[in-house]
């Protein structure tokens, strides 16, 4: 295995349309956050989208995601370059035996706007000048050792899912809250200087830094057991079952059973077929935020310091994650080599497109199928072959399901794409590229 560093941010291939004139009657202004709009005088409306980009084809298909998500990442960067203090610059110096306490002494007692200045990494005991790779570096050595679960913050999601969430536990340290505001610090800092990380987080942590709300669906790839459980709930009637429960839960936390009320008095509140929905909504909402509440809430406060959430509504979790961890090299053979077909042969006609079409398409877009398929724009450091299900080891898998007219779907625990039998390769082009660029509108399981 070996890293590899690209010598370009595929982040930052974004045709600027900003030198072209605005077309006559449009006028560019700005919000009191700092986000550009646009004043159409003709038809009297405002709009977020640049007129001088074209967001459609001519015959008025889906937008592509890579032109959409670019947009997104140029408005944002340009709010960083107005946030950002252009005078001066902070300096950390840490040693690289102990960068992750030598990097919270430092950031946790700076004042957050001079985190805004242009950051100048040294290593004890070095010489050299930062011009942006020491920075790399430092970033992906910190988040390396502050996001190991040996420290007790984090965890992974589950067994096979090696994405990060907070860790209930974490409270065994007397100063972890203090320790969550400086990581969330380090996360913005990252974002606010186009800087990447090396571990990413679920998507759900994602979707609640953008204060999305959260799904019973969003449960299945960090708690499938507890997926279930509420599914059944949902599909049953639980009195023909004589089954009793009641508007509290209890879990265990270091060996220690709590029982959390998910309402008051929730302890006697029986859950019937009236009020069953809104017990499946408290608990989807508690196991998201049991035991780390405070966790997350100084986590969110040393964020917002450097980065106002803000900024990033215009991004969904997956955009996120991609702008926070990267994209990574994807090696098209070792994905192809590392394929299993269900009621598909490697001749098929459709098999042979689907590759033309990953051969075809950018690195963000193969990302972002990645991520479809798998949940994830990560990979083992195996590769595709070391690829895990719900059940173990799971290779990525496209599966022949429905007709023609069917929209593509994806079930993320099996890393297994349902691909329609589609008779021409511009429909199933058309098909994945709106997959890839509207996810949450289809049938992710």
């Amino acid at each position: 295995y070996q890293r590899r560093v690209r010598g370009e941010d595929p982040r930052i291939q974004i045709k600027h349309a900003s030198v072209l004139p605005l077309p006559d009657g449009w006028e560019e202004r700005y919000t009191n956050d700092g986000v550009k709009y646009y004043v159409d005088h003709n038809a009297r409306k405002t709009t977020f989208q640049d007129p001088r980009v074209t967001m459609t084809s001519g015959s008025g298909a889906s937008v592509p995601y890579e032109r959409s998500y670019q947009w997104k990442f140029g408005q944002f960067r340009h709010i960083c370059g107005r946030a950002s203090i252009q005078q001066g610059h902070i300096k950390i110096c840490v040693s690289r035996t102990s960068v992750f306490e030598d990097s919270f002494n430092q950031i946790i007692n700076v004042p957050a706007q001079d985190l805004r200045r242009r950051l100048f990494i040294s290593f004890k005991g070095e010489e050299g000048l930062d011009y942006g790779g020491l920075a790399r570096e430092w970033f992906f050595l910190l988040s390396h050792e502050m996001l190991n679960p040996m420290y007790c913050l984090f965890e992974y999601a589950s067994k096979n899912n090696y994405s990060l969430q907070i860790n209930p536990a974490s409270y065994v340290n007397p100063h972890h809250l203090t320790y969550f505001k400086f990581v969330g610090r380090v996360i913005a800092l990252a974002l606010f200087h186009n800087k990447y990380i090396d571990k990413g987080f679920t998507l759900p942590f994602y979707k609640r830094i953008l204060d999305k709300p959260l799904t019973m669906l969003d449960l299945k790839s960090v708690d499938e057991d507890f997926y279930n459980s509420l599914k059944w709930v949902k599909e049953n009637d639980l009195e023909e079952c004589d089954v009793e429960l009641y508007f509290a839960h209890e879990f265990e936390v270091l060996g220690e059973v709590k029982v959390h009320e998910l309402k008051p008095g929730g302890e006697e509140i029986l859950v019937t077929a009236e009020n069953k929905d809104e017990y499946v909504n408290l608990m989807v909402g508690w196991r998201f935020t049991r035991g780390v509440s405070e966790q997350y809430n100084a986590f969110i406060q040393g964020f917002n310091e450097i980065v106002n959430v803000k900024w990033l509504q215009y991004f969904d979790e997956r955009e996120l994650e991609v702008m926070l961890v990267g994209i990574q090299d994807i090696d098209i053979q070792d994905w192809n080599m590392h394929t299993i077909y269900r009621h598909y042969k490697r001749t098929d006609k459709q098999i042979q497109w689907f590759w033309t079409f990953i051969k075809e398409i950018s690195d963000e877009q193969r990302s972002r199928m990645l991520q479809f398929v798998t949940g994830t724009c990560r990979l083992p450091i195996g590769g595709f072959r070391e690829l895990m299900g719900s059940n173990g080891p799971q290779k990525f898998c496209i599966e022949r399901v429905g007709k023609e007219n069917w929209l593509p779907r994806s079930h993320t625990c099996f890393n297994r794409l349902d691909l329609p039998p589609y008779r021409s390769y511009t429909v199933l082009k058309e098909k994945l590229l709106l997959a890839i660029e509207e996810t949450e509108g289809f049938g992710n399981e």
